[in-house]
């Protein structure tokens, strides 16, 4: 499934996924043998390769000529794109949207090899051991396009309100892929508002990005309770004739921060979270519809009106149903737990900056996300990492000032990067990592940040709570691991962030227990992260009725 809604009308495009492809190991002792597997997929997910590491080829055939654009919403974690036996392209990062283009195409059947690799190393600054699992695969879809000489690259739209009005900018980019100039018209439409930019002139090989404010009347604003969806949909025009089109979903919605709080449309936000890693025993990080639909269905019946992407760009069907529902999204870019030395691996900054200006780029208009966030629990106590911190979200606000942007820290007291994001974000584990009393904890840290650093006065939110307890795990002293500790301390916990009148909401680590790289396997029962308030098969624990009360 590619989305929710049509996205072209006019440019002709098809899934290539969603149905059998031949996979093929390159190492190991299955190397070179042929399986017929159902993509999107994880090979993890396959009983010969649960704990395989290496390359693997993933290979379908199909038909088509001229002008092709071929995009990967989710290949994990570096691949190589081959077309008819030659390589076209590469792309590095699992959790994010990539394209080629091809020219003219010869007619007739041609086959497409998507090499994976999940192995990590030197130039894989991301993608390293970490307390998730990196699977692999084609894990999202694969879709087909047809292309004329030019076609739209991406159309974003900017809502806001201006002395009561809503108003939308619009920015829509254009590619010419063709070898000579050419003179287009472009026109976009919201609603009854149309938009239309005559002889736009675009250079051999060139692109171009045009913008325009419109002020609309009878607007219904995107909210929890009413999350209205609008189309945008945006065309090329040559000689009076639609030769390209794209159809994106935005709601009008304005995000703000006031002080020390969060304004969703003027209203303070109190946000009930909880973290969702893509992460499933069946399906690996390659979740199907019907799966992603039932977790949001498992955090309403909770009453969390929020989910945090941790620790990497969601699949944007996921994005989809919480535009559709009205779940607030803070969504962040690929990087968890790294030091300074890892920061410093020479790859780091190239390969954190690819993701931020791709999942910005692709996910613009998803009026769910109001909050970026970047390289939770990262080196944030150092000069180096402050170095980092700073420059990302510099590129943050670059790409998209209408939101906040945040990170997740877990330095007690050291951190020294407060003064760079909007909104000030801690991850704690009292009663878990250490005894202290929750709201002792709490209140200290608070006063920490408020007299100690330049994070005072902003927003504050805590982005990591909670307890480890094993599904099915219970005794009459209610040791740790049980459900009935984590139960017992997620109360206390919650009590004391949800009654802290300076703390604008809570994210609970987190929705459902996942698999752990085998690397990371020490201090993990199962080799798993057993946090979660459900386990892998989503079986609700004891916790459940706990923080379906606390958020009630």
């Amino acid at each position: 499934m590619i989305r929710g809604f049509c996205t072209h009308e006019i440019r002709k495009e098809k899934e290539l996924t969603g149905c059998l492809w031949d996979f093929s190991p390159r190492q190991g002792e299955h190397a070179g043998q042929i399986y017929q597997v159902a993509t999107p997929c994880c090979w993890e997910s396959h009983p010969d390769f649960n704990h395989y590491r290496g390359e693997g080829d993933y290979t379908t055939s199909f038909y088509a000529k001229g002008n092709i654009r071929l995009e990967f919403k989710g290949v994990s974690h570096t691949a190589s794109i081959f077309l008819d036996g030659k390589q076209i392209a590469s792309h590095y990062n699992a959790y994010t949207i990539f394209d080629v283009i091809v020219r003219n195409l010869e007619e007739g059947e041609h086959t497409l090899t998507v090499r994976a690799n999940n192995r990590f190393s030197k130039k894989s600054a991301l993608h390293i051991p970490n307390d998730y699992m990196s699977y692999d695969g084609v894990s999202r879809p694969v879709i087909l396009q047809e292309l004329a000489g030019a076609y739209i690259k991406w159309i974003h739209v900017t809502p806001s309100k201006n002395q009561g009005k809503w108003q939308a900018e619009v920015e829509v980019c254009i590619e010419n892929i063709e070898n000579s100039p050419t003179c287009l018209a472009v026109q976009a439409e919201l609603g009854d508002n149309t938009i239309l930019w005559e002889n736009v002139n675009l250079d051999a090989n060139s692109q171009i990005t045009l913008k325009s404010t419109q002020i609309f009347d009878n607007v219904i604003p995107w909210t929890a309770d009413c999350p209205k969806l609008y189309k945008i949909k945006g065309y090329l025009l040559q000689n009076d004739k639609k030769i390209d089109d794209t159809i994106d979903r935005f709601g009008f919605r304005e995000i703000k921060i006031e002080g020390k709080h969060i304004l969703l449309n003027g209203q303070k936000l109190k946000i009930k979270g909880l973290c969702r890693h893509e992460d499933h025993p069946q399906f690996g990080c390659a979740l199907p519809y019907a799966a992603m639909a039932a977790d949001l269905e498992l955090l309403k019946h909770l009453g969390a009106n929020s989910v945090r992407t941790a620790h990497y760009p969601n699949d944007e069907l996921f994005l989809d149903l919480c535009d559709e529902q009205g779940i607030l999204v803070w969504e962040e870019n690929h990087a968890r737990g790294l030091s300074e030395e890892d920061m410093r691996n020479p790859y780091f900054e190239q390969q954190a900056e690819q993701v931020i200006h791709e999942m910005i780029t692709a996910h613009y208009n998803h009026p769910s996300i109001y909050i970026w966030g970047i390289l939770n629990e990262c080196a944030s106590e150092t000069e180096y990492g402050k170095i980092c911190y700073e420059a990302q979200l510099n590129l943050v606000k670059q790409l998209d000032s209408s939101r906040p942007h945040s990170f997740a820290s877990c330095k007690f007291k050291t951190d020294i990067c407060f003064g760079l994001p909007d909104v000030v974000s801690y991850n704690i584990y009292p009663l878990w990592y250490h005894d202290t009393p929750p709201e002792e904890y709490l209140d200290d840290l608070y006063q920490w940040v408020q007299k100690e650093t330049e994070g005072a006065g902003k927003p504050f939110m805590i982005t990591e709570i909670g307890a480890g307890g094993i599904y099915g795990c219970r005794n009459a002293y209610h040791s740790k691991w049980t459900e009935e500790y984590q139960a017992e301390a997620l109360e206390r916990q919650l009590s004391a962030v949800l009654s802290y009148e300076d703390c604008i909401g809570v994210y609970i680590w987190q929705f459902c227990d996942i698999r752990v790289s085998d690397e990371w396997f020490g201090g993990r029962p199962r080799t798993m992260n057993n946090k979660g308030i459900v386990d892998e098969y989503r079986r609700p624990k004891l916790a459940y009725q706990t923080v379906k009360k606390m958020f009630a």
